[in-house]
């Protein structure tokens, strides 16, 4: 498990929308320590340590422990409620740690390699399907990532959960399928020309059609100016 760091939080005085909004005009960010059937534990943070915290990536997946008056909570942070507008961040709440809770967390994806791989060598597009592959685990347990290497993968070839060595203790939510995750698609240029071909085919086939009509046309309009000429002998 990766280090545990530390968040410092003031108790919060108060509930409902008066005492957060207050909390919001001096800076911080009002919040909640809940879970393990003990009374929630109501909380300020200071406004740039949250925004800190939630541009590190894998913010969701990481345990920290909240420190309010000298005691620590061990919390998995797990829901962040935003501005509708200016997208700043209104309220957060986090969960008590627990070694037997298991939880659903989305794991980002990073891909290894692309430059071994001859499919994108030759222009083709990494058409990533799932940038997040949802698993279930206790939260010491979480993966901070799936790394997949690429090495060797063609156009048209495709990647799917399979690919993944999946931690002990970690399984996928999805169990009835090997989903795909990624797949090597044809470079964009590749396929307009494609089309650009078969649209000079048909192009080509409709005139061979018109000339063939024309041509029948001609032979019809001969064969009857010389009846008249025979009748007239």
């Amino acid at each position: 498990m990766a280090d545990v760091s530390t968040i410092a939080a003031t108790p919060r005085e108060g509930v409902g929308k008066g005492a957060a909004r207050a909390a919001r005009r001096n800076g911080k960010i009002p919040g909640m320590i809940y879970g393990n059937e003990l009374d929630p534990v109501m909380i300020n943070v200071e406004r740039p340590i949250l925004d800190r915290e939630l541009g590190q990536p894998g913010f969701f997946i990481r345990l920290v422990d909240i420190e309010v008056d000298g005691e620590k909570h061990r919390v998995l942070p797990r829901e962040v409620q935003f501005h509708p507008v200016t997208d700043a961040p209104l309220h957060i709440d986090f969960l008590r740690f627990s070694a037997s809770r298991k939880l659903n967390v989305a794991v980002p994806v990073r891909f290894l390699n692309e430059d071994d791989s001859p499919g994108l060598k030759r222009g083709g597009v990494l058409n990533t399907v799932r940038h997040e592959v949802e698993v279930q685990c206790t939260a010491d347990n979480i993966p901070n990532e799936f790394e997949i290497d690429v090495t060797g993968l063609e156009i048209g070839d495709a990647i799917h959960a399979s690919a993944i060595t999946l931690p002990e203790g970690v399984a996928f939510t999805i169990t009835d399928r090997d989903f795909t995750i990624a797949s090597i698609a044809a470079p964009t240029v590749m396929a307009a020309d494609e089309e650009e071909e078969e649209e000079v085919e048909g192009e080509e086939g409709a005139e061979e059609a018109a000339e063939g009509a024309e041509d029948g046309d001609a032979g019809g309009e001969a064969s009857g100016d010389a009846a008249p000429s025979g009748d007239g002998d």
